[in-house]
């Protein structure tokens, strides 16, 4: 148990990877994302905020049956924050990416052919992948 007569807890230490300590970068609050999103939201055909269950869980409840997402993790640069709790938790990355957000707080999903439009629309988006045809059995979220 950690006090203030005790070794200060791992939430205090500053981590060079982070640039700030442990309970610093776990207690920053999300950006509010309405205001963001709302010039896509007649373009949008369904929209995912990405939070427990991470992309694997997430995603698939705004997609018809036989459908799934094929996400491109090089598409965007995952905080640093994830690799912490992976490599200190000893965690897999196929948990990290069921569990956490891996840095993509929503997920918009467009027609193709707008799909810049759309990103072009919204603060900071990235084109992060697209939406496949699937007959598989489980997941419907892929990766690479």
């Amino acid at each position: 148990m950690y006090g203030l007569d005790s070794d200060p807890s791992p939430l205090f230490e500053r981590r060079s990877e982070l640039g700030e300590t442990l309970g610093d970068a776990l207690l920053r609050p999300h950006p509010p994302y309405y205001n963001a999103l709302r010039p896509a939201f007649s373009a949008a055909k369904g929209i995912a905020h990405i939070t427990g269950g991470g992309l694997v869980e997430n995603v698939p409840r705004i997609l018809p049956e036989g459908l799934a997402a094929r996400f491109d993790p090089s598409s965007w640069s995952v905080p640093p924050i994830f690799a912490l709790i992976r490599r200190d938790g000893g965690i897999s990355e196929s948990e990290m990416r069921r569990v956490f957000n891996m840095g993509i707080g929503m997920v918009v999903v467009c027609e193709s052919g707008r799909a810049d439009e759309v990103a072009a629309l919204i603060p900071d988006a990235a084109r992060v992948g697209e939406v496949v045809r699937w007959d598989g059995d489980g997941g419907r979220v892929l990766f690479g």
